[in-house]
């Protein structure tokens, strides 16, 4: 077991508040990543679980084990906690071989020599890097030194292993091959893994779980799939897909249940849990929209205001008023002429309402879309 509970973990540096009452549940077996824009606290956040920072308040448990309370000053440290630590700069020691570098923490604990020589070929093995086991971390390139890295730290089959944007210093490619590496490995060792980033792409790529951060807050915990579609305030929503999600302001009245939008989308009936207290904000991401030249049933016409090719696809800003700007989001080749006039649809159960004034998603449940048509207008 290696559950892992944060409840009210409070940080300061001086008199700055870092972390914010965080209440976080990390479960045995997750890929749990820490996700936001640079300065939200995900970090510290995961020095406190590590014990190289201390909180001034709050408790933290693993496998029901007190680890932190900070009102008891009580901080076990990092030795005793039963995890390992992956640098974001790999901090591999370059006297020493890929082998000695593996097997250093094992030497360090006197294990015997026919047993450091098992574990760490296992576990060169299992980084796909046993033919560099004989050379030095100069030698290697930045991807290979990221898997000496890894190596290290699961050669002592922690039940916990930290990531600090262990791949921000590699290449694109390099990126790719590593996030699949980590796929794999999480599958094959079922090791519970927390995992710091900014790069949305590498969170929804790679997680069971996703805790955003924003200014020290812990502001939404949930799957890749959930957080991608309902994100629960307009700052996930604005942080969270690439191209950026379209926003666009609508008026609005509330009506059993149903919120009537009016808007440069047109006018939309949406299901709605609760009831705004004002304006609200409708969001739909670029790759939901469907671009037509010829007029459709239901379509809002809009003229094109750029076009810009990207190879596997395209991305299209449209607008109504030379203003606000509709992106979409089309997959593989596509022209037209600035000025031309189009026409867009998308389905409904992809549109997202936030309350204007709180920034809060209020059509939280998922829409049952065999109820509803793709379009509905209201008269």
């Amino acid at each position: 077991m290696s559950g892992i509970r944060l409840s009210k973990i409070n940080k300061y540096f001086d008199k700055n508040h870092i972390l914010k009452d965080v209440d976080l549940t990390i479960e045995e077996g997750d890929f749990m990543t820490l996700l936001g824009p640079s300065g939200c606290g995900k970090t510290t956040t995961l020095r406190v679980i590590t014990g190289l920072e201390n909180p001034e308040e709050g408790i933290m448990t693993i496998n029901g084990k007190e680890m932190i309370n900070g009102a008891k000053n009580h901080y076990t440290p990092p030795s005793k906690r039963g995890l390992n630590l992956v640098f974001q700069s790999y901090a591999l020691w370059p006297h020493m071989t890929v082998f000695d570098n593996v097997a250093f923490g094992l030497a360090i604990n006197k294990m015997p020599k026919s047993e450091i020589r098992s574990k760490v070929e296992s576990a060169l093995e299992k980084m796909r890097i046993s033919k560099y086991k004989d050379r030095y971390p100069s030698e290697l390139s930045g991807g290979q030194q990221q898997r000496v890295a890894i190596a290290r730290a699961i050669v002592t089959e922690p039940k916990i292993l930290l990531l600090d944007e262990p791949l921000s210093n590699l290449d694109a490619k390099l990126r790719l091959e590593m996030r699949a590496e980590l796929k794999r490995l999480h599958r094959e060792l079922k090791t519970t893994i927390i995992y710091v980033t900014h790069d949305q792409v590498e969170a929804l790529t790679l997680s069971t779980k996703i805790a955003i951060f924003f200014e020290g807050n812990l502001v939404q915990v949930d799957t890749p799939r959930n957080i991608y579609r309902h994100p629960a305030d307009l700052r996930v929503a604005d942080f969270i897909g690439n191209p950026k999600i379209n926003f666009v302001d609508a008026d609005c009245t509330y009506h059993n249940g149903m919120l009537m939008t009016e808007s440069e989308l047109g006018k939309l009936a949406i299901p709605c849990t609760q009831p705004p207290s004002g304006k609200v904000v409708l969001s739909i991401y670029p790759e939901d929209i469907r671009i037509s030249a010829e007029k459709v049933e239901n379509g809002i016409p809009l003229r094109i205001y750029s076009v810009m090719p990207a190879g596997s696809e395209t991305l299209i800003q449209t607008t109504s008023n030379g203003e606000n700007l509709i992106l979409v989001k089309v997959i593989g080749e596509l022209d037209y002429d600035i000025g031309k006039m189009v026409w867009v649809t998308f389905p409904l159960d992809k549109v997202n309402v936030y309350d204007k004034q709180t920034g809060i998603l209020v059509n939280r449940e998922p829409i049952d879309t065999s109820t509803i048509a793709p379009k509905q207008i209201y008269a």
